[in-house]
């Protein structure tokens, strides 16, 4: 190439200007996300401030208050019947009596076993449906990390500072509730190959 064609190749160059930067991508409002390696994410406020953790959390703080009722009108029904037993003591016989007694005390600890198992029962339901949760949001979490560049997510729990811009907690809850929403409908539990079903098609209760 000539000199004189070299200056005139520059000079266009130049006239161009640099190449046009690509845009950064944008969340959900159209605002630009920051372009960070390394994000934070707060678990327990994702699960907390989402629509599926408050459903759920509303549906076990429901389950517990039944429970609770449940619980104490059975109590009152056993002290009642207990007191009975008590009354009707001196007029039966003594032989009868301890056995009316020992049947009584067994069926109170039947009571106290299924009533025990019901609550345990209560927290396991919900520990599977934040385990679901956790399994159906990953994806929405993976998305969100790419888009923005970062590599690692890491929970804040573990994490001594940082700042604000690294924090991805409020977009995360504002992705996982587009693609969740309050999770209605959503199965928490391994399908049960022999239980069989619940009457009028509902699914067979624990």
């Amino acid at each position: 190439m000539t000199r004189r064609a070299a200056v005139l190749a520059a000079a266009l160059a130049a006239a161009a200007g640099p190449a046009p930067a690509q845009a950064p991508p944008t969340d959900a409002a159209g605002l630009s996300l920051p372009q960070m390696a390394v994000v934070v994410l707060d678990r327990e406020a994702l699960y907390a401030g989402s629509l599926f953790g408050q459903r759920v959390r509303a549906d076990v703080d429901a389950a517990l208050r039944a429970l609770a009722a449940e619980n104490r009108r059975i109590e009152a029904d056993l002290e009642a019947e207990e007191q009975a037993l008590t009354d009707a003591r001196a007029e039966t016989d003594t032989d009868a009596f301890q056995t009316l007694a020992r049947d009584f005390d067994a069926r109170v600890e039947e009571i106290r076993r299924t009533q025990d198992a019901k609550e345990r029962g209560i927290t396991s339901a919900n520990e599977r449906a934040q385990a679901r949760f956790f399994e159906l949001a990953t994806p929405v979490l993976s998305e969100l990390a790419r888009e923005s560049g970062a590599l690692v997510i890491l929970d804040r729990r573990i994490v001594i500072a940082a700042a604000d811009q690294v924090d991805i907690t409020p977009e995360a809850i504002e992705r996982v509730d587009a693609a969740l929403g309050e999770g209605e409908g959503i199965a928490t539990d391994p399908p049960a190959e022999d239980a069989a079903p619940a009457p009028g098609g509902a699914p067979a209760a624990d």
